[in-house]
């Protein structure tokens, strides 16, 4: 049997006297998208940043068979680990093609780094049309999509999507998740914390429900959809 991408168990994490995480498992697999989705302040960004290292855990992080417990963040952008934070983090005063190029910077062969650009600006062609403008002049659409293709920049193995969705209107959001689904076409693994819980289980093969830092329940994504406590607590009780 294949080694998932990503094996976590018994994960915590604390901070300002807060337990965020109080000791959840999950796994994500090779090619796999997979989903934490509950309400605010159930400890999912937190989860994110823990495996990212933004933030300090206890536990057991595999990741493609090795232990990153303790592996410092810019560490394992090498290894082909990204997080696209909530709230998309560009670099205002830097144009769109820096931010891009910022995805690369651990990258050392010009002629790779090119091929992606190219790419990115395909699969984003709005980015290619603003390349020279300021990051922070752009709409949140846009800044989103500019940081999906800064995390492309890097060429993710797993990537950790924080909250895509948050602030976008619904024809940008639909645009989003389009990319989404492309990156996941290409063999990527993803794990996607979203709030909007109906298009997290959609777009994802299995989920995980967590309240008050603790997975309450996992499954298929199809059956969460149809799970009667999902549909109550996430889905506005249809």
């Amino acid at each position: 049997m294949k080694a998932p991408m990503l094996a976590v168990k018994d994960l915590r994490v604390a901070y300002g006297g807060i337990q965020a995480v109080k000791g959840i498992d999950f796994e994500v697999g090779t090619g796999e998208t997979v989903c934490l989705i509950g309400a605010n302040g159930a400890g999912k960004t937190s989860t994110l940043k823990a495996l990212a290292r933004m933030l300090p855990a206890s536990g057991s992080i595999l990741y493609r068979g090795g232990d990153i417990s303790h592996c410092p963040p810019h560490a394992l952008i090498g290894q082909g680990l990204t997080l696209v934070p909530e709230g998309r983090g560009v670099f205002a005063r830097l144009s769109v093609e820096e931010n891009l190029d910022m995805g690369a910077y651990h990258r050392a062969a010009a002629a790779d780094i090119a091929d992606d650009l190219a790419r990115v600006y395909q699969l984003l062609p709005r980015l290619k049309e603003r390349r020279t403008q300021l990051a922070g002049t752009l709409s949140g659409g846009e800044q989103q999509m500019l940081a999906l293709g800064r995390a492309l920049m890097a060429r993710p193995q797993l990537l950790l999507l924080d909250e895509p969705s948050m602030g976008l209107a619904p024809l940008m959001v639909r645009k989003v998740f389009e990319v989404v689904h492309s990156i996941a076409e290409q063999g990527v693994s993803i794990l996607l914390v979203e709030q909007n819980a109906r298009l997290a289980l959609t777009v994802s093969a299995r989920g995980y429900v967590m309240e008050s830092g603790l997975i309450t329940l996992a499954d298929r994504a199809d059956r969460l959809l149809g799970d009667s406590r999902v549909r109550q607590a996430y889905l506005g009780g249809e």
